[in-house]
């Protein structure tokens, strides 16, 4: 499939699909949606403590690379594991401009470094980041309450639909912990359908530059009650 880079409307770039008119990230904004689909109603609901994040569609790097840049903001320490099957070549890794849209020139070799990174290991980027890349289909995950938190970041619905399935969500809902929280960009009926059919509690909310509106769904921890008779 032929493959471009293109910037985006807030001057970060992204790579196009050229078949499916798809992109790696949003056309309006690839820093700004990145920022607040999985940053701002995401991340920020945690604070000094020590998380772990999945991320379904590792792709660039950039959530990775913004995740890693606030989380000392947030006295965070990250465990992070990001699945992508088909991982971008290095001429791609080189044209994506994130170190300097981010004005983080000091964090170029992190970023570097998470490409370069060996696949299927962890690897400690710093004191408080840990970073695991799995090579793997996403419906071969099956982590068993692993994650406080997932970032969904798959190819939209309208390209790869089986990518949102109700099997998919199952293994989302899954691999969480009791009252852990997945961020995504979609609001489709049918996503949130099968969000709710697995167990989530989802809110919709305000969307990204470009999208009125985004999900974060919940997996709520059941409290049983015995009752003395």
């Amino acid at each position: 499939m032929r493959r471009e880079i293109i910037q985006t409307l807030d001057g970060s770039t992204t790579i196009q699909l050229q078949e499916w008119n798809e992109c790696y990230h949003s056309k309006h904004g690839a820093i700004q949606e990145a920022k607040h689909v999985f940053i701002k109603n995401g991340l920020s609901l945690f604070q000094n403590k020590s998380i772990s994040i999945l991320e379904i569609g590792f792709g660039t790097g950039l959530n990775a690379f913004i995740t890693f840049l606030e989380a000392p903001k947030l006295n965070l320490n990250i465990d992070y594991v990001g699945v992508e099957a088909f991982p971008i070549s290095s001429d791609e890794i080189l044209a994506m401009n994130y170190v300097n849209e981010l004005e983080a020139v000091d964090q170029d070799l992190i970023f570097k470094a998470m490409h370069s990174s060996i696949w299927e290991q962890k690897n400690r980027l710093s004191n408080t980041f840990s970073l695991t890349k799995r090579k793997q289909f996403f419906e071969n995950i099956n982590d068993i309450e692993q994650f406080d938190l997932i970032y969904f970041d798959a190819f939209g619905y309208r390209v790869q639909p089986e990518l949102w399935s109700t099997e998919i969500f199952r293994k989302m809902y899954t691999s969480l912990k009791p009252n852990g929280t997945l961020v995504t960009y979609a609001a489709r009926g049918v996503v949130k359908r099968s969000m709710i059919e697995v167990g989530f509690i989802v809110e919709k909310l305000a969307g990204p530059p470009g999208k009125r509106e985004m999900f974060r769904a919940t997996k709520k921890e059941l409290i049983l009650l015995s009752i003395n008779i």
